[in-house]
């Protein structure tokens, strides 16, 4: 049961670290992972929103977690890559389906971004597949529940 409470944890600091490190840092880093480059159908391959700030922010605070809760450095690093590409994948699903990034597209905004790296969890460590279940499922609830009121508190620049 505490595995499954750490990687939900993970997951979380994954998607909220970019958010806290864009509002401590400000414009710093802020270049976007595509490049500002478009794709074939003149959208922007993944979108402005997409930094290199957040993967940094979002792996280092995945691998310190990871490192104090006993999981070690580098799962914890690869884990938050790994949520951060789930994002990113998500992000260029709704560029090609010509949704807006701030636009609301339940279940691709979350799953990609829990289950990528719950994978990874299942094979690194001694999980199994009813967690990897349940700890996708937790988070994607949760997101659709905590996303507004953290907008309404200020916290998050979209509902969702």
């Amino acid at each position: 049961m505490l595995i499954s409470l750490e990687l939900f944890v993970m997951l979380v600091l994954a998607n909220g670290a970019p958010v806290v490190a864009a509002g401590l840092l400000n414009g710093l880093w802020s270049a976007p992972v595509d490049g500002g480059r478009s794709w074939k159908d003149g959208r922007p391959i993944l979108g402005k929103s997409k930094t290199w700030r957040g993967v940094v922010s979002g792996a280092l605070a995945c691998g310190l977690f990871s490192l104090v809760t006993g999981l070690g450095f580098i799962f914890g690093v690869v884990f938050g890559v790994i949520g951060l590409v789930g994002d990113m994948l998500s992000s260029f699903i709704k560029r090609r389906l010509g949704l807006a990034s701030s636009a609301r597209a339940v279940g691709l905004d979350q799953i990609p971004e829990a289950l990528l790296p719950m994978l990874l969890a299942m094979w690194w460590l001694p999980v199994s597949g009813w967690v990897v279940i349940g700890v996708v499922v937790l988070f994607t609830l949760s997101n659709i529940v905590a996303s507004p009121l953290l907008y309404r508190l200020g916290i998050r620049r979209h509902p969702h």
